[in-house]
């Protein structure tokens, strides 16, 4: 491990973020279950840490990801070479990619308290490393990461993953 990697500070900036999330997740649990509607227009997420060039694509729209970026169902994350970026989730889910990564929120539904939980996404390239949040906790097999060579079930609490391109 490289202190000075992008990668692994944006990753412990992200683990640094968790305890302060607790709260808001908590607050969260006991709001009303989002309508169809909501649950496409409310952020799922949002970006909190950048490192160079990256990208949240929702819906054709592409936006400079920043602190504060929302990530909505459906967005694709995308990082440049050279670049990180750190996303919190509202489950506190934390997720830190590295340079040249592209990984897409398919699936989030956050409704503890109506036993509503699903977390999906797809890692086309790139290196990720995930850290579990209420839903990986509360539900772990409601949490999936597909890959081009399978799908990873979440059964722990971080792991990390790369996907390379075919040689």
């Amino acid at each position: 491990m490289n202190p000075t990697n992008p990668f692994w500070r944006t990753l412990t900036a992200c683990a640094c973020l968790a305890v302060p999330l607790m709260a808001h997740t908590q607050a969260s649990a006991q709001a009303a279950t989002p309508s169809p509607v909501q649950a496409k227009t409310e952020p799922v997420g949002f970006v909190k840490t950048v490192t160079g060039q990256a990208w949240v694509n929702t819906s054709g729209q592409s936006v400079a990801a920043q602190p504060g970026t929302p990530v909505l169902l459906g967005s694709q994350l995308k990082t440049a070479k050279g670049a990180a970026m750190g996303i919190a989730f509202k489950d506190n889910t934390l997720m830190s990619f590295g340079p040249d990564t592209e990984l897409t929120v398919d699936e989030f539904v956050y409704a503890p308290a109506q036993g509503q939980l699903l977390l999906g996404t797809r890692l086309s390239r790139g290196s990720l490393n995930y850290v579990s949040g209420v839903i990986a906790k509360l539900r772990p097999d409601a949490v999936t990461v597909k890959t081009p060579a399978g799908i990873i079930g979440v059964r722990g609490t971080q792991f990390v993953a790369r996907v390379e391109e075919a040689q």
